[in-house]
């Protein structure tokens, strides 16, 4: 990804805040922007926006979603294993708009999320974001999504953090960015096996607990 989607959003979140004040009175929903709309403007990276703006949700502390949101995050595996770079959303849930007030703070947060980005991130080691690479990410996207769907105690942070830096990695085809995903999605996989671990004990000291 270049400095041109920094500056797409940031020129998106000036004129919705132009749009605010010149039409105080305007009908509220012709100042709402929808997540088809929001796509629209990351262009053909639509697949690795997605991606990411799901593995932010998994984190939300609400019971269920991380489990709920897995199975998506499968769906996108696959769309990127098959080099699908650009997905189209369901009429539905393209549809799904943010009120005014957020509509305005989405589109200046992501403006500065990925003007922060772009200051650090760069293409570089292009051996990790090959098209060749494009099947191994998609079955990393599918294995993270895994250790999503178990309801382990914080067990979403670390597979999320790997999700969203391949998908900045990904964007910006910085090489460090996706060593950065490997490394963390590894440490949630030994984060994973040591509770794993540590319930296999559990269970064998509660089996010497009962009269058997």
């Amino acid at each position: 990804m270049s400095r041109r989607l920094a500056q797409s959003l940031r020129r998106a979140a000036d004129e919705h805040a132009a749009s605010t004040r010149a039409q105080p009175a305007a009908d509220p929903t012709d100042l709402r922007l929808n997540l088809a709309g929001l796509l629209q403007l990351h262009g053909d990276s639509s697949t690795a926006v997605v991606l990411m703006l799901m593995s932010l949700l998994t984190v939300v502390p609400i019971a269920g979603t991380g489990s709920v949101l897995s199975l998506g995050i499968v769906a996108m595996a696959w769309a990127w294993a098959r080099g699908h770079d650009a997905v189209d959303l369901p009429s539905r849930l393209g549809a799904l708009s943010l009120n005014e007030r957020w509509t305005g703070r989405c589109l200046h947060g992501l403006a500065w999320m990925y003007e922060q980005a772009n200051r650090w991130l760069r293409p570089r080691w292009s051996i990790w974001s090959h098209g060749v690479t494009r099947w191994g990410w998609g079955i990393w996207i599918a294995l993270m999504a895994a250790v999503i769907f178990l309801p382990l105690p914080l067990g979403n942070v670390l597979p999320s953090l790997s999700l969203i830096l391949l998908s900045l990695g990904w964007m910006f085809r910085d090489g460090v960015a996706l060593a950065a995903s490997a490394l963390t999605g590894c440490a949630a996989l030994a984060y994973t096996a040591s509770l794993a671990h540590l319930l296999v004990q559990l269970i064998d000291r509660a089996r010497g607990w009962l009269p058997l």
